[in-house]
């Protein structure tokens, strides 16, 4: 693979990120007639991070605390929990109606009914993530990034993170540092600022290494033309995929990697999740195949988790499509919304379909 991740850089990758937590009613129930529910510390960029971080990589969330808040304590200790790094100001509350930590509330459907999900993100203090909040010097120069990777959410949430992510892809690319952005389009979080944050995007996008994003986020966060979002039959779509990613790399000259997911939603426990990648100018597509879903928040981030680990251990283009593959897939088997592999192997054995008991 062209890309090459630096050496001696103590974190494999670092996320700008808003934390919060998540609640899931208890066994696959809906959250209106539920009266129990699993709690976890989350975000779109952690969620990446993870697969790394898993297996053994130091990763770093750049991001931003409610000060003597419990839900902070708590997301401290499971980023701890899980090999992930973070850095960030703690800020006063300023009262019950000041900050606070974003509200996932979801469940994870099941056969017919589909999940549903609702966020809760009034004074949500991650939205205050400011370029001076964090020791730029101290992160990329001193102790090094191999990949900078930013979330097209985090990148729309306010004003101030998206001047934040815009001006972290240009330290990053200053100090040697790879750019991963995941496009993750919104229509909440454009609405009213559609001209200024697709200006936003494209900085970002033209200095990105590595660009993700499924048919709807490449249309509507870029502007290119692709084929509709959603329905049925990804299989005859492809070509379609192949000339909307043609097309952004046509503009996006930097990037050496181009990548999409595809997903047809058989019911809310089983999909077909397939890939498509252009990397070095050559496609890799995994047709859509089923798997079986017990959550799948968070599968996407899994794909691009996997894929940014297969590229910092230096693999070969086919098999960090496989790990993206799998690390979706994995995500899909957890009710957290992250893939937590034991080892590659794990990874490996889900992307050739062995299933068998492990002794």
């Amino acid at each position: 693979m062209a890309l090459k991740v630096k050496k001696n850089r103590k974190y494999a990758i670092a996320s700008p990120t808003s934390m919060g937590v998540r609640i899931t009613p208890e066994n696959r129930m809906s959250v209106h007639n539920s009266n129990t529910f699993y709690m976890q510390a989350t975000s779109a960029e952690t969620n990446v991070l993870n697969v790394s971080s898993s297996l053994g990589y130091k990763c770093l969330a750049l991001t931003k605390f409610v000060k003597g808040s419990p839900i902070a304590e708590f997301i401290q200790r499971e980023l701890r929990k899980r090999n992930i790094d973070y850095v960030g100001l703690s800020v006063e509350q300023g009262g019950p109606w000041g900050y606070r930590h974003q509200f996932n509330i979801a469940d994870s459907g099941f056969g017919p009914k589909a999940s549903r999900v609702w966020n809760d993100r009034a004074g949500e203090i991650g939205r205050t993530l400011n370029i001076k909040d964090f020791d730029t010097k101290q992160i990329f120069e001193k102790d090094g990034v191999g990949i900078l990777h930013i979330s097209g959410l985090i990148a729309a949430m306010s004003k101030e993170t998206t001047d934040t992510c815009v001006k972290l892809a240009k330290i990053a690319k200053k100090n040697g540092t790879l750019v991963s952005f995941d496009l993750n389009y919104r229509a909440t979080f454009w609405k009213g600022r559609e001209e200024e944050l697709r200006k936003a995007f494209i900085s970002i996008a033209k200095l990105a290494d590595i660009l993700v994003g499924n048919e709807e986020d490449f249309q509507l966060c870029l502007g290119l033309k692709g084929p509709e979002a959603g329905g049925k039959d990804l299989n005859s779509k492809i070509d379609s995929f192949k000339e909307m990613i043609l097309t952004a790399k046509k503009t996006y000259k930097n990037a050496k990697v181009f990548a999409t997911t595809l997903r047809e939603v058989i019911s809310a426990n089983r999909n077909m999740w397939g890939v498509i990648a252009n990397i070095d100018d050559k496609w890799f597509v995994e047709e859509p195949r089923e798997i079986d879903i017990l959550d799948r928040i968070g599968g996407g981030d899994g794909f691009t988790g996997g894929l940014l680990y297969g590229i910092v251990q230096g693999y070969k283009p086919d098999k960090c499509v496989a790990l993206g593959w799998a690390g979706g897939a994995l995500a899909a088997t957890s009710l957290n919304d992250y893939g937590e592999p034991a080892d590659e192997k794990q990874l490996l054995d889900i992307y050739a379909g062995n299933a068998r008991v492990q002794r």
